[in-house]
């Protein structure tokens, strides 16, 4: 750090002025700057202002402030963790290793968006100043923080590709992880991308799509205005139903989806489905410059194919409505493969205070990434695009 630039840490996003947080890379709708709905100052409040993202549930905002001469320059959301839930990079092998010789993994100061995994700048730096400086002085700044804190570790989860190098060079370990996107090819709608997939997997995702809908099932996109409190009591009741059973303990509370809907309605899109008048599933997804992001479903009645109409195809079919570059549908999940979702490496930076467990970490990593680019390279020779069609996609990205 130079005399003229400190960090600051701020504990709330009630102690960062929104018009502040919007000048910064990623946080808001400006000309030519892709916009990432869950860096926006909304949505990381309404996190914490719903009590979802707080110290009683293990997520005490810790969020780092570059500031010179009193303005803000960059800046990095972060919590110190007393667990890895919620993050969907999973490192709680490590910690029980750690542990079992006797340190002290928790608390660790977790750089992520809270239940969201989705990539995004995390290296944040405001309109006008030097990127390559501020992003390096964020991320020595980020260390200091660690040691500072005399924690056992700092971790950035999702991070783009454009930032990893940056990690790298101030000594973090890097992680990689798989995703699966769906990449608009510029197609013009849903039967055109169905044009590309062999015969045999284009007919049976049109069969799938006409039996999700068979039992008299309904689909509606809602966004802004539509997102009525009514509307949201119903959502909730499917994210609570189907998250009690599949978390055990959902993460959201209530709260948070009145707040999002009173601060980014715009931003939002639940797929709805409805069956003899009354809506029984739902998706939330949200809607950044570039891509349209999946997040999370529930339903209060099964019915075959359902979930991957409302959560896979009806995105695509938006994204295409759009002409948004990709869907990113969420943590994990191979059978979005066969659904024209194909396999996107995701990257992680880890900052390891203590000698021995770095060495360790290290060295795991080194052998997990050796397997992360054999499975990609396996899925991607597994995709339902026709051999011709998938060998230019590759030669395209």
């Amino acid at each position: 750090m130079t005399d003229s630039v400190t960090i600051r840490i701020a504990r709330s996003f009630d102690d960062i002025a929104p018009a502040m947080w919007a000048r910064l890379s990623g946080t808001s709708k400006r000309d030519g700057m892709p916009y990432h709905p869950f860096l926006s100052h909304a949505f990381l409040s309404a996190l914490e202002a719903s009590g979802s993202a707080v110290r009683e549930t293990g997520w005490l905002g810790h969020h780092l402030l570059l500031e010179r001469g009193g303005d803000l320059i960059g800046a990095i959301p972060a919590y110190l963790k007393s667990h890895s839930r919620g993050e969907y990079v999973f490192d709680q092998g490590w910690a029980d290793a750690f542990e079992r010789a006797g340190g002290s993994y928790y608390p660790k100061l977790q750089c992520s968006i809270p239940f969201t995994p989705a990539t995004g700048p995390r290296l944040l730096v405001a309109e006008g100043q030097n990127p390559h400086e501020i992003q390096g002085l964020l991320a020595a700044g980020l260390q200091q923080v660690v040691r500072e804190l005399g924690v056992s570790s700092g971790h950035v989860t999702f991070l783009p590709d454009a930032e990893v190098s940056v990690f790298e060079d101030a000594g973090y370990l890097h992680r990689t992880d798989q995703q699966f996107h769906f990449i608009n090819k510029g197609y013009a709608n849903h039967e055109e991308f169905l044009g590309e997939l062999s015969s045999a997997k284009r007919k049976n995702l049109r069969k799938e799509r006409r039996n999700a809908l068979a039992n008299g099932i309904e689909i509606d996109w809602l966004t802004g205005s539509d997102l009525t409190e009514d509307i949201w009591d119903q959502f909730y009741a499917f994210y609570m139903d189907t998250g009690s059973r599949k978390w055990g303990r959902p993460y959201l509370t209530r709260h948070f989806y009145s707040l999002i809907g009173e601060g980014m309605a715009d931003d939002v899109l639940l797929v709805m489905a409805k069956r003899e008048g009354r809506y029984i599933a739902g998706a939330i997804n949200f809607i950044g410059t570039e891509a349209l992001y999946g997040r999370h479903w529930g339903c209060v009645e099964d019915h075959p194919f359902l979930h991957f109409e409302v959560c896979y195809h009806q995105a695509i079919d938006f994204a295409l409505s759009k002409g948004l570059k990709r869907v990113e549908a969420g943590a994990q999940g191979e059978h979005k493969l066969a659904r024209g979702y194909v396999p996107v490496t995701t990257h992680s930076a880890n900052y390891i205070s203590h000698p021995g467990l770095r060495r360790a970490v290290a060295d795991y990593l080194e052998r997990e990434r050796l397997e992360v680019e054999h499975i990609g390279d396996y899925l991607s020779e597994h995709t339902p695009f026709r051999k011709g069609e998938r060998q230019q996609a590759e030669s395209d990205d």
